[in-house]
This record gives C-alpha cells, structure tokens and sequence, in this order.
C-alpha cells in the first residue's frame, strides 16, 4: 500500500445543520440547503458548473468514528449487523460521504446547493458533475 496519500481539503460547508443526531441519514430526509465554501485560490476549478447542475459533492465526514467496522443500517436495532463498506454510516475507516445535490447558486466562491445533510464545518474533498 502506498503511504504517501494526501488529501487536503477544498473547502468546507457552511450549514444550519450542527449536531449529528439530529441531522437527516439523507440529503432527500428533509437536509436544508447549504453553502459549499471553496478555497479562493481554486475559484477557476469551479469554472463551467451553473445554476441547476446536479454535481456529487465528496466530503470528509470529520466527526465519523474512524474505528467503526460494523453497524445497524440507520441506527435501528431492528436492522441486522452490517459491515460498514454495505451502508452509508459515516462511521467508517475512511469516512467519505457522497451527496448528489443540485446547484441553486453561485457567488464567487460560495455555491448553495440543495437537500445536503452535511454538517456545518464539514470539509468538502471534491466536487464531480453528477452522471
């Protein structure tokens, strides 16, 4: 394996979205809109996205237990015992989240975007048009 990966942060999200148990499993369960909040310097990155794409906004879920290899789906004791690779816990070894959200609008480097329920502070890895 290589150890030499590095990822760094593009930005962060600015939503009213601040405490994890109260915040919808999915951005379509009722997620506010939020800002995506890019580095100044990668302003030209976001070149040719426009009001009404649909994108998939990759963040790091920096408050997901790292030490998390098994869970009930959703929380629910009812649910059988999964490995974490079949759910979209954001307790995970590597916790990525993957939020598909349509672009509402661009102000420089701030773009607001639909149903994401990403919490506030959380910092953004990528931006993908959505396919």
């Amino acid at each position: 394996m290589r150890a030499d990966l590095q990822i760094r942060p593009v930005g962060r999200v600015e939503s009213p979205l601040r405490d994890r148990a109260a915040a919808p499993k999915q951005g379509n369960e009722g997620a506010p809109e939020a800002w995506l909040v890019f580095e100044a310097e990668l302003l030209d990155a976001l070149h040719g996205i426009e009001v009404g794409d649909e994108v998939l906004v990759l963040t790091w879920l920096d408050r997901g237990r790292r030490d998390v290899l098994q869970t009930r789906p959703r929380d629910d004791p009812a649910n059988p015992l999964q490995g974490v690779f079949n759910t979209r816990s954001p307790d995970r070894p590597n916790p990525i989240g993957m939020h598909p959200v349509t672009v509402l609008a661009i102000e420089g480097s701030r773009m607001l975007v639909s149903e994401l329920e990403a919490l506030d502070g959380t910092p953004i890895l990528d931006l993908k048009p959505l396919i």
